[in-house]
């Protein structure tokens, strides 16, 4: 009784403890509560851990740790034996048993017979309820004098303790052994004898504390339901973390084998001499339980059957399985992995100390994966914030976090980048235009898709030559050879130009009656500043006083019709042909077609004054003397062509400006 009430002290509540302060008898104590034990074990405070997370309501995983239910891992699974007795034919046997103030009681024989259902004493009977089948027990063939009882499981479970209650007299030497990979290997869980020293070499924990072996459940009496009992952690480790690796290296199992090495008769057998020792000569086993739960590393509170796992019945409720049903974004038959999507920090267990659920991270991909992975030296960069890198990015998009359009794409600003077509095909025409940033791929802005034409290209997609312009290729378009333009595929002149008219200030008026031809131009093939003025407005320009117009003391006074324009980077340059000279410059103008220089349209970073390619300009200008330049700047006056512009500036050189 002292032996029983102490080892369920360690293993029940205190209500269980009071109920057994009641005075009963030893066989009454046994089926009063010893039976009940198989369903108490779930309170053992061998981890506070798994048997505070083993008790709740659903949800027990929200913002914590948690564990699935404990119960008896033998419970629905075949126990392996190397005999039972009756099995070629029915055998005799005796048994007895004691008193609780450990007086004999007189024998009793009966006959066992494998093939009969009441004389059958299979191992199964060791795994069965005990609360329904308090009588039934394994026994093994008569006269072996080592036996080997053994549990294989189909995946890795918690073991956190194990009750063997014997109907024959406990072993005199015994072996409790664990596996942890399948049975290759073996290691002692606890060694069990009479005489610790003599069988095996080993100090006894009755004299010195955790020493493996011990000789608390050796004794010869009670000669029947004698209980041999081991914790996976004893209570000195009560405090350790179920989940972490020490713990694990005692709690996790995937095979527990027990050796009976040696029997031990009853003291009252020397009281009989008429009763056969051979009838006695056996092991049996009331119930062999072994108590633990699925292995979830504290992220599972529900588990199914795993892979492997093979019932011995059609219905075995009860049945603790062995596949976890994840919690807290983790992955795996023992939840051991994050899932695909929550790689951002390293994995790990859940603490069964504090209650942490320690969940995985999801990786930052925009919606544009579905898996990542853990990567140590991001997570060392970023000072142990985030180490996910998302796997194949999808809807166009690269990056670690799919955080940008891949190379050929770009990124459609109307659109959360989340969406699955934020990234857009590029629509630049590959001879026509250059690559973005040196890419050998990408031929658009990724951010806004502008396209970059090569010279002499225009378009939007740069899939054309700019008027003015022929022949496209991958050098871009060369200039026309004419006076005006020329066809864009053989260079050939559509029509010829009329004669440079150079107006000095003599011949003003007669200069302005000529007319000239429109220019038929389309809108989308050449820049238009109209539509992309850059980071400034440009203010619309008057022509009032004739003061203001004569102090800025221009260089050159021309209309001129745009021909094309072009971003050279450090300056830009605009092509135009000079239709009338209203204002001799001292530079000289040797032929028709000149350039002029927009430094607004660099310094400033927007193309004011307005000049687009194919309309007529009244431009007013300085020039640069050492660069030999014709300047185009905010100083400027440049206006489209009228007539009447025409004749009010004429007028101003003539009457107002003395240059």
């Amino acid at each position: 009784m002292q032996m029983l009430t102490g080892y369920l002290g360690f293993l029940l509540t205190p209500s269980a403890l009071l109920l057994l302060s009641m005075p009963l008898n030893r066989n009454a104590m046994f089926h009063q509560i010893v039976i009940p034990l198989t369903a108490l074990l779930g309170f053992s405070s061998v981890s506070s851990g798994l048997s505070s997370m083993s008790v709740g309501v659903a949800h027990r995983c929200e913002n914590r740790a948690c564990n699935p239910r404990m119960g008896n891992l033998a419970f629905g699974r075949r126990l392996l034996t190397q005999s039972t007795c009756g099995l070629n034919s029915t055998d005799l046997f005796c048994a007895f048993s004691d008193n609780a103030d450990g007086s004999c009681r007189p024998y009793k024989c009966d006959k066992c017979n494998a093939a009969h259902p009441n004389y059958a004493h299979h191992s199964a009977a060791m795994a069965d309820s005990s609360f329904r089948f308090p009588h039934t027990w394994w026994q093994s063939a008569e006269g072996v004098h080592r036996e080997t009882i053994q549990l294989n499981l189909e995946t890795q479970f918690y073991f956190t303790h194990m009750i063997m209650v014997f109907k024959s007299p406990r072993p005199a030497a015994m072996l409790l052994e664990k596996s942890h990979d399948f049975g290759r290997s073996w290691t002692p869980y606890k060694y069990y004898s009479t005489n610790c020293s003599e069988t095996f070499g080993l100090e006894d924990d009755t004299v010195i504390e955790r020493a493996m072996c011990t000789s608390k459940y050796s004794g010869a009496f009670p000669c029947t339901r004698g209980e041999v009992i081991y914790r996976a952690l004893p209570p000195l480790h009560s405090e350790v973390d179920p989940y972490s690796p020490a713990a694990q290296e005692k709690l996790m199992v995937t095979n527990l084998r027990v050796q009976l090495l040696k029997r031990q008769q009853c003291p009252c057998q020397s009281k009989e001499v008429d009763i056969k020792p051979q009838h006695l000569a056996h092991y049996a086993v009331y119930d062999f339980v072994v108590k633990g739960s699925c292995f979830c590393n504290g992220h599972a509170e529900q588990c199914i059957s795993a892979n492997g796992y093979q019932p011995i019945k059609e219905k075995s409720q009860h049945v603790i399985h062995g596949k976890c049903i994840c919690k807290h974004n983790t992955a795996g038959d023992h939840c051991q992995l994050c899932a695909p999507l929550y790689n951002d920090q390293p994995w790990q267990p859940a603490n069964g100390i504090t209650g942490a659920p320690n969940e995985c991270k999801k990786c930052k991909c925009n919606g544009h994966a579905e898996s990542c992975h853990f990567d140590m030296t991001l997570w060392l960069t970023s000072e142990n914030h985030s180490g996910g890198v998302c796997d194949n990015c999808q809807h166009n998009t690269e990056g670690v976090h799919c955080q940008k359009c891949r190379m050929g794409f770009y990124r459609d600003l109307h659109k959360p980048f989340s969406a699955p077509d934020s990234c857009k095909p590029c629509g630049c025409h590959p001879i026509g235009s250059l690559p973005f940033n040196d890419s050998v791929v990408s031929f658009c802005d990724p951010n806004n898709g502008d396209c970059i034409c090569k010279p002499g290209i225009g378009g939007p997609h740069c899939d054309r030559c700019m008027v003015g312009y022929w022949g496209f290729s991958d050098y871009g378009c060369r200039p026309c050879d004419c006076a005006g333009s020329c066809d864009p595929y053989t260079g050939d002149c559509i029509s010829s130009a009329t004669a440079l008219d150079w107006y000095y200030k003599p011949d003003f008026i007669s200069s302005l009656n000529e007319t000239e031809p429109v220019w038929d131009w389309e809108d989308e093939q050449g820049f238009s500043a109209l539509r992309h003025s850059g980071k400034c407005e440009c203010k619309e320009q008057i022509l009032g006083n004739p003061k203001l117009f004569c102090a800025m003391k221009y260089a050159y006074v021309l209309k001129v019709k745009i021909l094309s324009a072009h971003d050279k980077g450090s300056h830009a340059e605009v092509n135009v042909k000079v239709k009338k000279v209203l204002l001799p410059t001292k530079m000289k103008i040797a032929h028709e077609k000149i350039t002029l220089y927009p430094e607004s349209w660099t310094t400033r970073g927007c193309t004011c004054p307005i000049l687009n390619p194919g309309m007529e300009y009244l431009v007013a200008g300085h020039e640069d003397p050492k660069k030999k330049r014709l300047i185009v700047n905010m100083k400027s006056f440049v206006k489209p062509w009228k007539r009447d512009l025409g004749r009010k500036v004429v007028q101003f050189l003539k009457t107002d400006c003395r240059w």
